[in-house]
């Protein structure tokens, strides 16, 4: 969301951000924006369980920020008009705002077109019985949204999945009230889904991405960035390393670390690994990994907090990108054309990593979790097997296509210039 402000912001808008107290970045790094925070709502037990309960947190969110957020944008009318609001897709009460104030409102979806589709399907998936199959059938096909199975279906991990198709239903037929949608892809990458997306939400459509090429996503990071990661990328050889990063909100149980551990150990393959703090439930950072893992790398492998992903990705030995296939990090080695290992953890990215295995062809889906065996042959096969020499020339060929839809007469840039004189269109005459 901040990227596409400072994208707006260059193109000579105003911007005005409201944001929630919780989870909130570094204000000091936006002087160009006016910012108004607003309470959230949330009580300190239910902050604490947030990671875990992301649905039913977004759900709190989405009930208890109504009145704060329609009393400040009031007050903010009272002073100046505003040409339009730009929100994220999950905060579905802000249509019934924009409608109550007649400002039009654009929905901004931070994940693919496919996903959103994906989405946009579970009342049919569920009325079809997709949703309770049994562990058994979990590799059978989705017939209705190829090339998805069954377990790539877009759902979170939770205690009421009622809540979660609920709360899905609700922020697809916001959405689709909205006077206009702006997605972080480009149009090369998702032709045929953004055909599909204009058949079922019958709305202005700007496929403006990928944000970080305009303006550095470490700027809008949460996390502090250890940058010794590029001193040590820059000991190693050409193409050689691994880079392993399950991104900011991911976590798994201290066994699945173990398999993360070994297939990498392993591989005999050097490696950059983020193990960012809460990564591992009950851990502090990586002091369960064993001193026989520690001494079996040697060398051969390094381990930080967090990492500057853009310039390790752009790094020339960086070979392979190892992610949990969180949009952000799929476009990211996209333009770097860095193939990736798809370890999904949750919605979205269940769907962009079949799409990275099956249409696209630039990495390997982990197809049984996260198994050493598997990992150790899926290093192999990407940094030094046929396969991964396949997916290398793929991924470059979708890394010129993305050069060009940037520059002036491209798909994004041409999107991006559509979505300014729609938003201006909204201005009232002089």
């Amino acid at each position: 969301m901040i990227q596409l402000a400072n994208i707006l912001h260059d193109k000579g808008f105003n911007i005005i951000i409201i944001l929630t107290k919780y989870n909130c970045p570094n204000l000091s790094k936006y002087p160009h924006f006016i910012l108004h925070l607003i309470p959230d709502g949330l009580s300190e037990s239910e902050v604490s369980t947030a990671h875990t309960e992301v649905v039913h947190t977004i759900k709190l969110l989405n009930e208890r920020c109504v009145k704060p957020f329609r009393d400040c944008l009031t007050r903010l009318l009272s002073d100046d008009p505003i040409v339009c609001l730009v929100t994220d897709s999950a905060w579905y009460f802000t249509q019934q705002v924009a409608d109550n104030l007649r400002i039009p409102r654009f929905v901004h979806r931070t994940s693919s077109v496919c996903s959103l589709l994906a989405f946009a399907a579970l009342p049919l998936l569920q009325d079809k019985g997709y949703l309770t199959m049994k562990d058994s059938e979990m590799d059978e096909p989705v017939l209705e949204l190829p090339p998805l199975k069954v377990k790539d279906i877009p759902t979170i991990e939770t205690r009421n999945l009622e809540e979660e198709y609920q709360s899905t239903a609700i922020m697809v037929e916001e959405t689709k009230k909205a006077s206009g949608l702006i997605i972080n892809t480009f149009k090369e990458l998702e032709e045929p889904e953004l055909a599909k997306l204009g058949e079922q939400f019958l709305m202005p459509t700007f496929a403006i991405g990928p944000f970080h090429k305009y303006f550095s996503a470490s700027s809008s990071s949460l996390w502090t960035q250890d940058r010794s990661s590029i001193s040590w990328l820059d000991t190693q050889s050409p193409k050689s390393v691994i880079y392993v990063s399950f991104g900011s909100v991911a976590a798994m149980y201290e066994e699945k670390l173990n398999e993360v551990a070994w297939g990498l150990a392993n591989s005999d393959q050097p490696f950059l690994w983020v193990v960012r703090p809460g990564l591992v439930h009950g851990s502090e950072w990586n002091e369960i990994l064993s001193k026989e893992f520690l001494e079996a790398i040697s060398r051969r492998g390094y381990i930080v907090k967090w990492a500057p992903q853009q310039e390790v990705l752009s790094h020339p030995s960086t070979g392979g990108f190892w992610t949990h296939s969180g949009w952000n990090s799929t476009l990211e080695s996209i333009c770097e054309g860095v193939p990736m290992i798809c370890s999904p953890f949750f919605g979205d990215q269940k769907v962009n990593s079949r799409y990275v295995n099956d249409i696209w062809k630039v990495g390997i889906k982990l197809e049984k979790g996260l198994d050493r065996v598997e990992i150790r042959s899926a290093i192999k096969k990407l940094m030094a097997g046929k396969e991964g020499e396949d997916m290398r020339k793929n991924i470059m060929c979708l890394k010129e296509k993305l050069d060009i839809c940037l520059k002036s007469g491209g798909s994004s840039h041409q999107s991006l210039d559509n979505l300014v004189d729609f938003i201006s269109s909204f201005r009232s005459p002089v």
